[in-house]
C-alpha cells in the first residue's frame, strides 16, 4: 500500500513538473510574439514541436497570421510612400522649374557673362538642374509600368542573372521545373537590385534556393537590427553614395505582380542575409 501511494505521489509530482514547464514554455512563446508585435516584426514563426494538438493548431494559426499581417503592413507602407513621393516630387518640381528657367535666362544675358554675378547664378542653375534630375529619378517609384505576366522558368532565369556577375560565387538550388508567374524584365530588375546591394555589402557568394518562395541569400555584412525595419523605406540608406531607392522599388515592382519582398529574420544556413520573394 505504501509503495502504491508513493508511486501515485511520484507520478503526480512528475506530471506537475511537466505541466509547470509546459506552461513556462507557453508563457515564453507569448512574450516572443508580444515583443515581435511591439517592434512591428511579424516574421516570427515559432516551432510547434512539443505542443498538444490544440496548442499546435493555435501556434500554426498565429504563425500564418503573423505572415499575413506582415504582407498587409508592407502593402500599406508601399501605398503610403507612393502617395507621399508623388506629392513631394510634384511640389519640388513646381518650385525648382522656375528657378532653373530664370537662372538660365540670366546666364544668357551679355551683362551677366564675365560679371561677378555669373559664378553665383551658374551655381544656382547647376543646383536646380541637379535637384530636378534627383527628383526625376524618384518618379519611377510612382510611375511603374504595368507588368506583362508570363510563366518564367526560375532555374534558367537564375542562371541568366548569375551569368551577369561571373566574379561572384553562385549556389543555385532551384528545381528544373519550378516556374513563377511574373514579368520577366521587371523580375530581372529586382534580382539585379538585390545583387548590387549584396556587392555593396562586400558579399562574395550568392545563394538562390526554392522554398515557400525564392530565397535570395548573400554572405555580405549583417544588417543591424536597428536598420532592418528601415531598409524598405524610400530614400533610406546607410551608404554614403546610396540612393535609398533599390529595395523600395523592388518591393513595389513585386507587389504589382502579386508578390512580396521581405527580409528573413533567420538567414539561410551559411549566409548573413536572406531575402524572401513569395506570392501574396
Amino acid at each position: 500500500m505504501y509503495s502504491f501511494a508513493l508511486g501515485i505521489v511520484i507520478v503526480v509530482g512528475a506530471a506537475s513538473v511537466h505541466w509547470y514547464r509546459h506552461q513556462c514554455l507557453l508563457r515564453e512563446r507569448a512574450q516572443i510574439m508580444r515583443d515581435a508585435i511591439r517592434h512591428r516584426d511579424f516574421s516570427f514563426r515559432l516551432p510547434t514541436r512539443g505542443l498538444f494538438f490544440g496548442e499546435k493548431a493555435l501556434q500554426e494559426a498565429l504563425n500564418d497570421m503573423g505572415q499575413e499581417i506582415q504582407k498587409l503592413v508592407a502593402h500599406s507602407e508601399v501605398e503610403s510612400w507612393q502617395k507621399l513621393t508623388r506629392v513631394l516630387t510634384h511640389e519640388i518640381m513646381n518650385a525648382t522649374t522656375p528657378i532653373q528657367s530664370i537662372s538660365q535666362a540670366y546666364l544668357s544675358r551679355p551683362d551677366i557673362k564675365g560679371s561677378p554675378f555669373e559664378e553665383g547664378i551658374r551655381a544656382i542653375n547647376d543646383t536646380s538642374i541637379g535637384l530636378m534630375a534627383f527628383v526625376e529619378s524618384y518618379r519611377k517609384l510612382t510611375q511603374l509600368q504595368e507588368p506583362v505576366i508570363a510563366e518564367v522558368n526560375m532555374l534558367a532565369f537564375a542562371q541568366s542573372i548569375a551569368a551577369l556577375y561571373p566574379d561572384l560565387r553562385w549556389n543555385i538550388d532551384i528545381p528544373v521545373d519550378m516556374t513563377l508567374q511574373a514579368d520577366e524584365n521587371m523580375l530581372r530588375q529586382v534580382f539585379i537590385n538585390l545583387v548590387k546591394n549584396a556587392i555593396e555589402a562586400e558579399a562574395k557568394t550568392i545563394g538562390l534556393e526554392a522554398g515557400r518562395g525564392v530565397f535570395f541569400s548573400n554572405d555580405g555584412h549583417v544588417i543591424p537590427l536597428d536598420v532592418q525595419q528601415e531598409i524598405f523605406i524610400p530614400f533610406f540608406t546607410t551608404k554614403p553614395t546610396g540612393s535609398g531607392i533599390g529595395l523600395s522599388l523592388s518591393r513595389q515592382i513585386l507587389m504589382k505582380q502579386g508578390m512580396t519582398l521581405s527580409l528573413s529574420e533567420s538567414p539561410q544556413r551559411g549566409y548573413n542575409v536572406t531575402f524572401i520573394i513569395e506570392k501574396c
